[in-house]
């Protein structure tokens, strides 16, 4: 069975909303690690469901939802994930704590907000912005 789908390196993609977004991905993994985060994952994937960024800091694990924006007049960016991307994103965050969890881990779901561009970004954690679903 051959697959439709055909991977185009970062350096390929055009679409500035998809290139905004990785750069608001950068921004969060540099804020994130000057707050004394290690990366675990960036972008990792399970079939069609995605985490942006799996972050570490002793045995608590958050599983990071990055939204990006080029102003706050969007709305909060808690809002902007509903139950299906919520769900969507615990079904990857099972999916790596079993593949790569370790036993005392604790584990939860933030969100950063990325507002602005260029020199001019703010950077917001909202940690713990919700548990999973039941």
């Amino acid at each position: 069975m051959t697959s439709t789908r055909r991977f185009t390196p970062v350096s390929d993609w055009t679409d500035p909303r998809h290139l905004r977004g990785l750069a608001g991905e950068h921004a969060a993994l540099a804020y994130l690690t000057a707050c004394g985060w290690s990366v675990e994952a960036h972008r990792f994937r399970f079939g069609r469901h995605d985490l942006d960024l799996v972050i570490r800091r002793g045995p608590l694990v958050a599983f990071v939802e990055v939204k990006t924006r080029q102003s706050a007049e969007s709305g909060p960016a808690l809002e902007s994930i509903g139950s299906r991307k919520r769900r969507s994103l615990e079904l990857a965050a099972q999916c790596w704590r079993l593949r790569h969890g370790h036993k005392g881990d604790q584990y939860r779901f933030d969100v950063v907000t990325v507002t602005g561009r260029g020199a001019d970004v703010r950077v917001e954690h909202l940690p713990d912005a919700w548990r999973l679903s039941r």
